[in-house]
C-alpha cells in the first residue's frame, strides 16, 4: 500500500488530509459524526481572546457550485473553549491543530499560547478571514501578517502555519513575510471575498453582504497560489486547501506544490467525505505505482 505520511517542515502528519478550520467545529465534537481515521490533522474553528458574537443571520448561503459565508468567527473566547475542549483533545482520534485569531497581534499570541498549553499539535495563525468587520485582513499587509506571525513564534514552541488569503495582491511576498517571522508552513488559502443577492426579495444572501466564498470554484485560484509560492519559495511547506472534493482534487494540489492537502466546504455536504477522498488517493497511486504520496509534492511546478 502506498505510504500516505507527509511531512510539513519536520512535522509528520500519517495522512496529507487535513480537515480544515470552520468545517469539523471543535474538531472534539465533531468526532462524534465522523472517524477522523482518514486525516493527519485536524483544525478547530478559529477562537479569539474573548467572546465574539459573530455577525446576524443570515450567514451561509448556496451560490451557484459554491457557498457563501460571512459567521463572523463567533466563537466562546479561548477560556470558555479550553474549559469545553482542552481535556478532550488527545482522545478525538487525530492531531489537533488550533487556530488563534484577533484584532492585534498580541491577542493573536495569547491564544496561541493558550491553545498550546490545552494540548493542540500546531496552530494555525487565521490572517485571512475575508468577513469580520472593520479593517483589512492581516494577511493582504506583509507587514502586519509578519507582526503576527513573530507574535504566535515567540508564545509557542509548536509548529505555526499562517493561513492566507486569495485575495492578495502578491501572496509570494505575504508567504516571504510570514515564512522569515516564523511560520514553519502556510496554508493557502482561506475563502476569496464573494457575494450574492436574492432577486426575487431584493436582499443580499448575507446579511453582511461581503463574505467568504468557498467550494469547487475556488480551486483554480487557490491552486494558482499554491503554484505560485512553491515556485517562489520551494522550500516552504504548504497547505492546499479550496474546493477539495475527490482524491484527484488532491493529487492535483500535491503536484502543484502542497506538502499536505486541506478538505473543508465538502464536510457541509457529506461529513465522511475524508474516508472516499482518501480511498480515491490510494487508488490513483495504486494505478501510477506511487509508492510513497510525497514523492507528488510539487511534480509539475
Amino acid at each position: 500500500m502506498t505510504d500516505l505520511a507527509v511531512s510539513l517542515g519536520g512535522h509528520l502528519l500519517r495522512s496529507p488530509l487535513v480537515a480544515a478550520s470552520g468545517t469539523v467545529a471543535s474538531v472534539v465534537d465533531f468526532a462524534a459524526t465522523a472517524s477522523f481515521a482518514p486525516y493527519g490533522a485536524a483544525v478547530a474553528k478559529s477562537v479569539s481572546v474573548e467572546p465574539w458574537p459573530g455577525r446576524p443571520p443570515p450567514r451561509m448561503a448556496p451560490a451557484g457550485q459554491g457557498m457563501l459565508n460571512g459567521i463572523g468567527i463567533q466563537n466562546p473566547g479561548i477560556d470558555a473553549w479550553v474549559d469545553q475542549f482542552g481535556a478532550e483533545i488527545g482522545s478525538a482520534g487525530v492531531e489537533v491543530w488550533g487556530s488563534a485569531v484577533g484584532h492585534r497581534a498580541a491577542e493573536f499570541a495569547q491564544v496561541a499560547g493558550r491553545l498550546e498549553r490545552a494540548g493542540v499539535g500546531a496552530i494555525e495563525v487565521n490572517l485571512s478571514c475575508p468577513n469580520l468587520a472593520g479593517g483589512m485582513p492581516f494577511a493582504l499587509d506583509a507587514g502586519a501578517a509578519a507582526a503576527v506571525v513573530a507574535a504566535v513564534r515567540d508564545q509557542v514552541s509548536c509548529p505555526v502555519g499562517a493561513k492566507l488569503s486569495p485575495d492578495a495582491a502578491d501572496i509570494v511576498a505575504i508567504a516571504a513575510a510570514v515564512a522569515t517571522a516564523g511560520a514553519d508552513f502556510v496554508v493557502l488559502t482561506n475563502t476569496v471575498r464573494g457575494a450574492g443577492f436574492d432577486i426575487e426579495r431584493r436582499t443580499p444572501l448575507l446579511a453582511g453582504v461581503v463574505g467568504g466564498y468557498s467550494g469547487p470554484p475556488l480551486k483554480p485560484v487557490a491552486l494558482r497560489c499554491v503554484w505560485e509560492v512553491h515556485r517562489g519559495l520551494p522550500e516552504l511547506p504548504i497547505v492546499g486547501c479550496g474546493g477539495v472534493r475527490t482524491g484527484a482534487d488532491v493529487v492535483e494540489y500535491l503536484m502543484a506544490g502542497a506538502s499536505a492537502v486541506a478538505i473543508g466546504t465538502a464536510h457541509f455536504a457529506s461529513p465522511r467525505v475524508g474516508k472516499r477522498i482518501r480511498r480515491q488517493l490510494l487508488g490513483w497511486c495504486r494505478r501510477h505505482r506511487v509508492s510513497r504520496v510525497a514523492e507528488l509534492t510539487g511534480a509539475t511546478a
